[in-house]
């Protein structure tokens, strides 16, 4: 072979060589990246936790009593300052200022409904009109979450942010009621809402709704991480709710939170009771052990 020759040839290796690595290297890349396929299917990354219910009812009286203002206190003290505090905006429909029942200690279960892509049922007959709607109910906008509701559960939805729809109203409320549910938070909307203050179902809510679920809203989602009032919700964390407002406290740190909480309410109480003795009040239920 001529020097030439060897030239070119050597010259053609240098250049193959590195693209072969290249290539190699891409092929390697994909192997071990998750496939673009299953990706384009959807992929949930934040995992759901699943809890047994005694391991729930043993945080629940961790949690029983406290305010939401001891509860924010006591995520201060864990290094969670300014995380799980809803938007003032999600507030109590109602208060009970003298027992305090509106208020309401659970655990959470998850929906998510997002709004639908299709347009209004239209003009049809009131037969045609009620088979459409309660194919809707059914199909798209159900309740899959009712099979996790349980003694303890807090209901937290996210739901289509500018529909006017009640997924809340007095009926359904009343059957989650019935299963164990505890309270209900909404980052939007509910109906029926004279009637749900009359049944003293604990709710807390952006603004009242009117519309039905039909031709407004799909369920997307239950027991995934939502977003409600701001926050972060995952399946399984406390909700502490009252006139302040609603809090919601990572599982992980719901402990150690609720250790702190008590101590800021009992000297709270402690410290209202020789108050209420120096100026001769009779005690109320806000200041009883």
């Amino acid at each position: 072979m001529k020097i030439n020759e060897i030239r070119c040839y050597v010259t053609g290796l240098a250049v193959i060589l590195p693209f072969a690595a290249f290539l190699a290297a891409g092929t390697a890349a994909q192997e071990k990246a998750p496939g673009a396929e299953a990706l384009r299917a959807g992929k949930n990354l934040l995992a759901t936790q699943v809890y047994f219910e005694v391991e729930d009812q043993r945080l629940l009286a961790l949690f029983k009593g406290l305010r939401v203002s001891d509860v924010a206190d006591g995520m201060d003290a864990v290094g969670l300052q300014n995380i799980g505090l809803m938007d003032p905006e999600i507030h109590s429909l109602w208060r009970d200022t003298e027992h305090f029942t509106h208020r309401f200690v659970g655990i959470a279960v998850t929906a998510r409904y997002v709004p639908t892509q299709d347009a209004p049922a239209g003009k049809m007959t009131v037969e045609a009109y009620d088979t459409w709607a309660g194919n809707w109910y059914e199909k798209r906008s159900t309740e899959a979450y009712m099979d996790l509701i349980r003694k303890g559960t807090a209901l937290v939805i996210e739901d289509a942010p500018n529909a006017d729809v009640g997924s809340i109203g007095s009926y359904n409320i009343l059957e989650w009621q019935g299963k164990g549910c505890v309270g209900v938070v909404t980052s939007a909307t509910a109906r029926d809402t004279d009637e749900i203050i009359t049944q003293r179902v604990p709710l807390y809510l952006k603004k009242v709704g009117r519309g039905i679920r039909p031709g407004r809203n799909e369920l997307e989602s239950v027991n995934r991480p939502i977003v409600c009032g701001g926050v972060l919700v995952m399946p399984g964390d406390v909700i502490v709710a009252d006139g302040d407002g609603v809090v919601v406290v990572p599982r992980a740190k719901a402990e150690a939170v609720a250790k702190y909480a008590r101590k800021i309410m009992d000297g709270d109480k402690a410290g209202r009771r020789d108050l209420y003795k120096a100026l001769r009040m009779k005690e109320d239920d806000s200041v009883k052990k």
